[in-house]
């Protein structure tokens, strides 16, 4: 089995519709794929329609916390989309990604930078605003080549100059309310350093102890030295270890199925879910 845990859809910040983005699994030969949108459940049901038959559908979130001031993510997987406090939380963040990436265009305009507001509305379209959707506008306006590029002190990482901050989520609630949603949390990109400062082995150490359930090791920001050390630190403290693309489509690099899960690790986090079933075939419905 071809399994990658990590995929955004336009619900968020990728380029594929959600429908698209099932297609496009299934033509790159995957067995399953997990749809984690940045702190919204909005794709779901069109991604579920649309699922190509020999392809499961994981539905997730990706969830956006903070911890002693260091961003992460936090993936979501098979939680009740209706649990009405983990609902709260997600509405909650959404709400400020608006003004977050207003008051960031209004950062690059005070450094000489030619964007518009209109043209980060623009390019995110539908989707819950993100950093990606400034990062996409900077490369129309050849200010970086590449979205990553953008994500430097010098422009969008944490603490950047033109950085805006928003509502997160404290790591440690996040992962009691994903539990109490009946899903199973995974640290995403845990030591991705070109993105900014990462939290420090023993938080990793600290969030495991009170439940997470994993993080993710393979991943194309982490070098094969940070993924054996990151592998020692998971069987340390018990984790799950999973690889995942962290697909954009157009607006990253990264392909489907570039980095994949274990089989093994993918049938603990389907046993460790009571909120929802993966979805095989073509279409399906979610249990909630």
């Amino acid at each position: 089995m071809r399994i990658d845990l990590h995929a955004h859809s336009t619900a968020s910040d990728g380029t594929d519709t959600p429908a698209e983005l099932v297609r496009n699994a299934a033509a790159a030969g995957l067995d399953v794929v997990a749809l984690t949108d940045h702190d919204t459940v909005a794709g779901y049901r069109e991604a579920i329609d649309a699922l190509p038959g020999g392809l499961t559908l994981v539905t997730g979130a990706e969830l956006s916390c903070r911890l002693d001031g260091i961003g992460l993510h936090m993936l979501a997987y098979l939680f009740d989309p209706e649990e009405p406090e983990l609902s709260r939380e997600r509405e909650l963040v959404r709400d400020d990604r608006t003004p977050r990436a207003q008051a960031m265009v209004g950062k690059l305009r005070d450094l000489g930078v030619d964007i518009t507001w209109e043209r980060v509305d623009r390019i995110a379209g539908a989707g819950s605003v993100g950093r990606p959707h400034i990062a996409a506008a900077l490369v129309e306006l050849g200010v970086v080549p590449t979205v990553s590029d953008a994500f430097t002190p010098h422009w969008l990482a944490d603490g950047g100059r033109a950085y805006a901050g928003k509502h997160e989520l404290d790591p440690f609630d996040a992962i009691r309310l994903v539990k109490a949603a009946g899903g199973v949390t995974v640290f995403a990109h845990p030591a991705a350093v070109k993105r900014g400062r990462c939290v420090p082995e023993d938080a990793i150490a600290a969030l495991a102890a009170a439940g997470l359930d994993g993080i993710e090791v393979d991943h194309m920001d982490h070098d094969a030295a940070t993924r054996a050390r990151l592998r020692g630190l998971a069987a340390e403290v018990g984790l799950l270890t999973t690889g995942s693309s962290d697909y954009h489509g157009s607006r990253k690099t990264c392909l489907l199925g570039e980095y994949t899960t274990d089989p093994e690790i993918y049938g603990e986090i389907t046993r460790r879910a009571t909120g929802a079933f993966p979805v095989p075939g073509a279409g399906g419905r979610l249990r909630g």
